[in-house]
């Protein structure tokens, strides 16, 4: 019988788990999580913040007793792998005040990521919060309810998510980014603008390319932001820098790391010590497009991850991750956000060269009431092979314009196989014209 322990019960954890159940009837399957909730929805934090959510308990799939009844896996929440040690094959856990000891023939870390943290003096004053795991909902609204002014240093996903939660709230925000535009990561500089225009627009008090270099307190609790260009009064303040993987118990298991910083791993999930795999937010990618190492922690791909994680436990090597193209979706009140591929700073960072095109549509036939418009960039290499699109408009359809770009780049079409591919039309849905396809043609320059 093969003993299985899973360190982490979040989308790569308790995908595993459920995979390595199906393929292995017999095998004795452990998941270790730290918090109270497992099959839990980081994403969702924001919408539990400001209320779209009404309880954060919603952001859990499964509940530990039925997760356990249903997958016939043991496992223990409030409960914190603390050490592993490979030689012997055990993880200690604690629980409680008493610790025990793990025995396991396959390992699979999946402990995820961790809210980084940057050494700002006065960040350890009282009132900075950071936003990791639903249980940190109910911290945070209670923080939350008696500040006016809020101030968010990063403009990241969890930044503008977190401006739409503060707003839904009534507060006054206040966000802060050391680059010159929001979504750096995701967006290029034109784009990036039309979110820059609606966030003012609803009331977001943007500070782009101006750097938090401390904080002021009284009494010991937040009462300042500054940064290289002045002193903002606020009450509280939402770290939103980003994160980094959770790698010290990798570590520990001799797991080593990649070039980005996350835990290194094969096609198989399986990381450089035996026995030992890491899925999900841990572990680094590869880029599909570019062959490259990337590290984008996204839930889509840790499920996935978590899926060949586990069934390789228990089976061997049966399935492998082929990799990402860095498919990401986020919203602002009705602003939709989607990237997929390569923005034009990542093409120009490898080296690559490409055309692009900027086009402004709608989303459905022009005498169809409801129609909403919408902005699609998409570029190009030589060969004309479609190597990355960013689409903002004011209508959740944009998240399926991305979908069907990232199926397109990842299958290594080019600009003339997306003008002829066969999506579907009718008024009520999308123009004639597919935004898509428009875009295409405008960057075929009249050869389509």
């Amino acid at each position: 019988m093969t003993r299985v322990v899973i360190i982490g019960g979040g989308a790569a954890g308790a995908s595993a788990a459920a995979r390595a159940r199906r393929l292995d009837p017999n095998a004795e399957i452990t998941m270790v999580e730290a918090g109270s909730m497992i099959t839990h929805a980081p994403c969702g934090i924001p919408y539990a913040v400001g209320g779209v959510v009404s309880d954060y308990r919603n952001l859990m799939t499964y509940t530990p007793e039925e997760f356990e009844k249903e997958r016939n896996v043991k496992v223990l929440v409030n409960t914190k792998a603390v050490d592993v040690d490979p030689d012997k094959r055990v993880v200690v856990i604690s629980r409680g005040n008493s610790t025990e000891k793990l025995r396991w023939d396959k390992l699979i870390v999946a402990t995820g990521a961790k809210p980084l943290v940057p050494k700002i003096p006065g960040v350890d004053l009282s009132g900075i919060l950071t936003v990791r795991l639903p249980d940190d909902v109910p911290v945070l609204k209670s923080e939350l309810e008696s500040a006016t002014t809020v101030g968010i240093v990063g403009g990241g996903y969890i930044g503008v998510e977190m401006a739409e939660a503060l707003l839904h709230l009534g507060k006054k925000a206040i966000l802060f980014e050391m680059m010159d535009r929001l979504l750096p990561a995701a967006l290029d500089a034109d784009m990036a603008t039309i979110l820059a225009d609606e966030m003012r627009k609803k009331g977001v008090e943007l500070h782009l390319g101006e750097k938090v270099v401390e904080f002021r307190g009284s009494g010991g609790k937040i009462s300042a932001v500054v940064t290289e260009k002045g002193e903002y009064k606020v009450d509280k303040v939402i770290m939103a820098v980003g994160v980094k993987p959770d790698v010290d118990l990798a570590l520990k298991a001799g797991a080593k790391l990649g070039e980005t910083g996350a835990v290194a791993v094969n096609e198989y999930m399986e990381t450089s010590a035996t026995d030992v795999y890491a899925a999900g937010d841990v572990a680094e990618k590869v880029h599909r497009l570019t062959g490259r190492k990337v590290w984008i922690p996204l839930a889509p791909s840790a499920n996935k991850e978590g899926q060949v994680a586990g069934g390789n436990a228990v089976k061997g090597r049966t399935l492998k991750f082929p990799g990402v193209v860095g498919t990401a979706v986020t919203k602002f009140f009705d602003l939709y956000i989607a990237r997929t591929g390569l923005s034009e700073e990542e093409a120009q960072r490898l080296g690559i060269k490409y055309e692009k095109a900027v086009i402004r549509a709608r989303t459905k036939a022009q005498y169809y009431p409801g129609y909403a418009p919408v902005h699609v960039k998409m570029l190009a290499d030589s060969s004309g092979r479609i190597l990355g699109v960013q689409v903002l408009g004011w209508d959740h359809i944009v998240a399926a314009y991305a979908d069907i770009a990232a199926v397109a780049i990842e299958r290594g079409m080019t600009i003339e196989d997306l003008f002829f591919a066969d999506i579907g039309y009718m008024p009520a849905t999308a123009p004639v014209w597919h935004p898509l396809i428009v875009a295409a043609r405008v960057l075929s320059k009249g050869r389509l």
